[in-house]
């Protein structure tokens, strides 16, 4: 825009001042693209039978726990999307980001700023004179070279990074606080399992204490059966101590104290439900971290073009008005009127290599995000076919484990009813009664595992978050990753 007092004032800053709107829309610098990274076609890891998940049967894209089905979850959920003390973090980084963004934008505007003084000055042997001002004024910088766009992009890529940030330290809060849960679950699925332990133990003390007031045993079988029902007694004990300390983790995690919190036992019963498979290019659109990575190195661009503008002169536009008199009395007559207009062209001839550095510095920062992001992205493939492999051959194990638990307790039966006749020693009661509890445990660890697994694939494929959300709440234009669905 060409300022009136410059065409009024016909001064040779106007042709500066045209100059200045027509270049506004320079940018110098290299214009940004996304990093390319290559993308397997399929997961390796994915089991027989997986289909691309369909729009129609994909996660909930919020409360992805739901598919779990378990009402204390999802309380303890919202719980954490509430009072985690990580996620306020974020979010207060999220809010300075966008902050940033405003300060950045400040730039395309004039600044005005106001003055009024009174001074008064005296000679050696002159009177005392006074002077008194009111004045306006104002000062403006085109953006000739772009300098201001840049950083303004920079600064709303580095919002979109703090709102992915944001999201991920949520989806890890959510994550964590799932595992956590179901492993609790477990360990109290392991409780149950050595308090029925215990009481089997008991019987086979009463057993072998009977036997013994009958002469049928030594005093040996009595020590053995007595040294082994305090040694469940004690996996007990250690079961709970353990199970404390994650029922304190999910306190800390949602909020609260741990003195005041509890959560009542409840076996863990639950087997992970079926998760669609997604396409391996959909990582980069799900993922947070991923996200976060790519928006930095959308900033880590602009800063390229800021450094590379210094190179170029500046152009300053200042223009100042107001009254100024020796009589306050005549301080507001249009006499004591004035006014300056005009521009200022700067430019630096010499730096000592100061701007070639900072622009090298500035490629080197955007190299290194760049790596950043292709690192994140092989990492994700990574989590993912973890989870994927985890899952699988967890299950299979399922199906083992279960057949060695039938047998350990056919093992066991048998081995009892030979004691009872007295065919075999006691030794052979507490192998069999060891293995049976071994086999248990066991299966009770690999459900508790499959869980912990399942809450970490749901996070490895994005959990309920897309690349679209971070647009919404940074209110910013579309990415690269958003898509239609």
């Amino acid at each position: 825009m060409i300022c009136r007092a410059c065409v009024r004032a016909r001064s040779p800053g106007l042709i500066l001042c045209a100059l200045a709107a027509l270049l506004g829309a320079c940018a110098v610098g290299p214009d940004y693209t996304r990093p390319a990274t290559d993308v397997p076609a399929a997961f390796k890891e994915a089991p027989d039978g997986w289909k691309v998940a369909q729009p129609a049967d994909r996660l909930d894209r919020g409360a992805w726990w739901s598919i779990y089905d378990d009402a204390q979850l999802s309380a303890l959920e919202y719980e954490l999307n509430q009072s985690n003390q990580t996620i306020a973090q974020f979010a207060a980084a999220y809010r300075q980001a966008r902050a940033l963004v405003g300060e950045a934008r400040a730039a395309y505007f004039p600044t005005v700023g106001f003055n009024a003084s009174e001074s008064r000055a005296q000679s050696t042997s002159g009177p005392i004179r006074k002077s008194y001002s009111l004045s306006l004024n104002a000062s403006w910088e085109p953006d000739f070279w772009g300098r201001v766009s840049r950083t303004i992009a920079g600064q709303q890529a580095g919002q979109q990074a703090a709102a992915a940030d944001l999201a991920n330290a949520r989806l890890s809060a959510q994550a964590t606080l799932a595992q956590t849960y179901f492993q609790l679950r477990a360990f109290d699925a392991s409780q149950t399992l050595l308090d029925n332990t215990v009481v089997a133990f008991q019987q086979s003390l009463q057993l072998t204490q009977n036997r013994y007031a009958q002469g049928l045993v030594a005093r040996s079988d009595v020590i053995q059966a007595q040294t082994q029902l305090q040694s469940a007694q004690a996996a007990a004990i250690d079961n709970g101590v353990a199970r404390a300390q994650f029922e304190h983790a999910i306190a800390v995690l949602v909020g609260q104290p741990a003195s005041i919190f509890s959560i009542p036992p409840s076996p863990l019963n639950a087997t992970p439900p079926a998760v669609p498979a997604e396409m391996p290019s959909a990582i980069l659109e799900r993922r947070p971290d991923i996200a976060s990575a790519e928006r930095r190195a959308a900033a880590a661009n602009e800063q390229i073009g800021v450094a590379i503008a210094a190179f170029f002169p500046t152009l300053t536009v200042s223009a100042t008005g107001g009254f100024q008199s020796s009589l306050i009395s005549e301080l507001l007559r249009a006499p004591s009127r004035f006014w300056t207009l005009g521009p200022d062209l700067a430019a630096n001839l010499f730096d000592g290599g100061l701007r070639r550095a900072q622009t090298e510095a500035a490629r080197a920062a955007y190299d290194q995000t760049v790596a950043t992001y292709r690192l994140t992205v092989l990492a994700a493939f990574q989590d993912v076919e973890d989870n994927l492999a985890s899952l699988r051959l967890l299950e299979q194990e399922t199906v083992v484990q279960q057949q060695a638990v039938e047998s350990a307790r056919q093992a066991l039966a048998i081995v009892n009813n030979q004691y009872k006749a007295g065919t075999v020693g006691y030794v052979n009661v507490l192998v069999a009664q060891t293995s049976a509890f071994t086999a248990e445990q066991r299966l009770s660890a690999i459900a508790g595992q499959r869980m912990v697994s399942s809450v970490g694939l749901v996070k490895a494929l994005g959990g309920g978050w897309n690349a679209m959300q971070m647009n919404r709440e940074s209110n910013a234009t579309a990415t690269p990753y958003v898509t239609d669905r």
